[in-house]
């Protein structure tokens, strides 16, 4: 319910000069601007009360391979499904979502874990150059060697830059069949679990990844989320598995979940070596050498009750998984900036990637003035060098949408 917004406009732009258009209409009449790629974005940051949303998802969602030099040029609205079907006509592959009906300008622009990723790093380790309309309405190559500072920018650094038209993405060898699938066990095995995951953590290779839920299915079936729920995602981090707190956490979901509610905490173990590889100043993105968590609240009736259980349900499971953490910095664990954190919340920012409170929707879309470091929390050490850039490509902050940076 607080992903919506009522817009005034929606443009289905067609290219560049239909984005460059929009853009320059809206400074005109003094319409507030949103972008919206791929859509998956319910905390509101791809819609705008009263102004005009560009719209890339009509028309530029391809994804077009040159098997040749391995790369791949996506369109700004596609979903990864349109380029992991077309790569692996060709036996490759990039690192994309780790679900397919993600967008890929989101994912992309903020960061980007995948399947992938262990063997070939983050999506925005991937990009080779992307199409992006600034705010003077500028369509600009964005590259190492074509505006080094703006392609800084839009490796983690969001939509705060401009519209990205087009991304290219480089392309990897990847087999058709993998060896992947779905393990449900009861509680009584959580222990072991925990002790062989730890383990198997310790030296995980390249080409293993793995996630784990902790949930509650009432009829011994594996649930899925599907469009309609009422969802809350709340994100943190940790350093390693830690069953006092997964099983307290696992006992605390059980006792508030049933049939019209439903407590899930997501561990996502992605091997980060080749991550962290990277240099922290090669990119807006803050990396952290700590794998990501993601809570979630889910119901089905959608009212304002449900979405503040699902709030209270979410910072409670953050709460007692934090707890249970030694060596996490107070950077580190405030997680992923595509999911949000629970501590991290409170003092600077809101989840981004889920339906929340009206409040907390604003605060990461920039709609809310209590909040005004929440950029510097995401962006750390980084945050003075993106402020200049901001300031060079939009220095009356109209790209404001998700955790807006302040113009130097």
């Amino acid at each position: 319910m607080n992903a919506q917004r009522k817009a005034k406009i929606v443009a289905f732009v067609k290219d560049a000069e239909d984005v460059r258009l929009a853009i320059q209409y809206a400074k005109d009449v003094g319409l507030p601007i949103a972008i919206r790629g791929g859509g998956h974005n319910p905390a509101g940051a791809s819609s705008v009360e009263g102004g005009l949303v560009i719209d890339l998802s009509r028309y530029l969602n391809e994804a077009i391979v040159d098997a040749e030099k391995r790369i791949v040029k996506v369109g700004g609205g596609a979903l990864w499904e349109a380029v992991d079907k077309e790569a692996i006509k060709h036996g490759l592959a990039t690192v994309g979502g780790t679900v397919n009906h993600t967008g890929v300008g989101g994912l992309v622009l903020g960061g980007g874990y995948g399947w992938l990723s262990a063997e070939h790093g983050l999506a925005i380790d991937n990009l080779v150059q992307a199409t992006v309309v600034t705010a003077d309405g500028s369509i600009l190559t964005a590259s190492e060697s074509e505006n080094p500072d703006l392609f800084f920018g839009i490796r983690g650094g969001g939509c705060n830059f401009g519209v990205v038209t087009e991304f290219v993405l480089k392309l990897h060898p990847q087999r058709k069949t993998v060896y992947a699938g779905h393990l449900i066990f009861p509680p009584p095995a959580l222990e072991k679990l925990v002790e062989l995951t730890s383990k198997w953590l310790e030296g995980a290779g390249e080409k293993e990844a793995m996630m784990q839920a902790l949930t509650l299915s009432l009829d011994g079936k594996n649930r899925h989320l599907y469009h309609g729920q009422g969802v809350y995602m709340k994100g943190l981090a940790h350093r390693k598995p830690h069953f006092p707190s997964i099983s307290k956490a696992f006992e605390y979901a059980q006792s508030v979940s049933g049939p019209e509610f439903k407590a899930t905490v997501l561990f996502e173990y992605l091997p980060l070596g080749k991550i962290s590889t990277v240099p922290s100043a090669q990119t807006a993105f803050r990396r952290d050498p700590t794998p990501s968590i993601l809570v979630l609240g889910i119901w089905q009736e959608d009212t304002q009750a449900n979405t503040d259980r699902g709030r209270t349900v979410a910072h409670e499971l953050g709460r007692i998984i934090s707890e249970g953490q030694e060596g996490v910095t107070s950077t580190q664990v405030h997680g992923y900036s595509n999911y949000g954190t629970s501590r991290f919340q409170e003092l600077f920012l809101v989840d981004w990637f889920c339906s929340q409170t009206r409040t907390d929707a604003e605060a990461v879309s920039g709609e809310r003035d209590s909040v005004p470091d929440k950029a510097k929390a995401v962006f750390a050490d980084n945050y003075p060098r993106l402020q200049s850039i901001k300031k060079r490509y939009d220095p009356e902050n109209i790209f404001n949408k998700w955790f807006p940076i302040a113009p130097a």
